[in-house]
């Protein structure tokens, strides 16, 4: 299996939340530090074969995702469409 190191992009309310399944691991590390519990297990596989993860629209953007992903996995870009 080659790893996919193109991102996914989900279209989310208050960010364009990205994964990189060639470097997710699949530790979990995102899951278990979400804020408002936004992040599950996906069914497309990371880098070893194991499950990596999504978001859903309860994300609020923090970035501890981003921030905790040893494997700079995850990116979140802020939607600048979006009025305050």
């Amino acid at each position: 299996m080659v790893p996919e190191f193109r991102g996914r992009t989900l279209e989310l309310e208050k960010a364009f939340w990205t994964l990189f399944p060639g470097l997710c691991k699949g530790c979990g590390l995102c899951v278990e530090k979400c804020p408002v519990d936004c992040i599950d297990w996906s069914d497309i596989l990371g880098v070893y074969g194991t499950p990596s993860v999504k978001a859903d629209d309860r994300c609020i953007a923090c970035g501890i995702c981003e921030n905790v992903c040893p494997d700079c996995a995850i990116r979140i870009d802020t939607r600048k469409d979006l009025k305050n």
